[in-house]
């Protein structure tokens, strides 16, 4: 399946494309963008979601795949808005971001808005970047939710 970002991010049907898998594979395309970005530093990124049926799920997902290719994580808390994600990017001087929310579509899609640095949505170029990366992964790098965070 070919996964193509359109305005902001990537969305989805719930359960037929936006998958917990295919969540993963854009993920992992996240990661890799994030450490080719910031050469040999380890990136930072922030992770947020909506309240739409499984963000929570879907976001820890991305949190544990992203600190599985050795980014540090700001997963929050609780649902949160978008606007939220990207003050907190720059508050934290992250190298990006990701928010679990579908915005205005319809309540059976869901969707990754992807972030960059300024707290903004990535660019264009960058989200093909993206695109190109879930293309080819070969295999996914995750952490224990447990074991990264520490919540018990």
């Amino acid at each position: 399946m070919s996964i193509r970002f359109g305005t902001d991010g990537w969305r989805a049907v719930i359960s037929e494309e936006f998958t917990f898998d295919n969540v993963r594979r854009v993920a992992q395309a996240i990661a890799h963008f994030l450490r080719e970005s910031t050469g040999e530093r380890d990136p930072v990124a922030v992770v947020g979601f909506d309240t739409r049926f499984l963000s929570d799920r879907y976001a820890i997902e991305v949190a544990r795949v992203l600190a599985g290719n050795g980014i540090t994580v700001h997963l929050t808390r609780g649902h949160t808005p978008t606007p939220a994600v990207s003050l907190a990017v720059r508050q934290l001087r992250a190298d990006g971001g990701v928010m679990i929310t579908a915005s205005h579509n319809p309540p059976r899609y869901n969707g990754i808005k992807l972030k960059a640095a300024y707290g903004g949505s990535a660019s264009h170029d960058d989200c093909r970047r993206v695109e190109t990366f879930t293309e080819s992964l070969h295999e996914l790098n995750m952490m224990d939710f447990e074991a990264g965070c520490g919540w018990r």
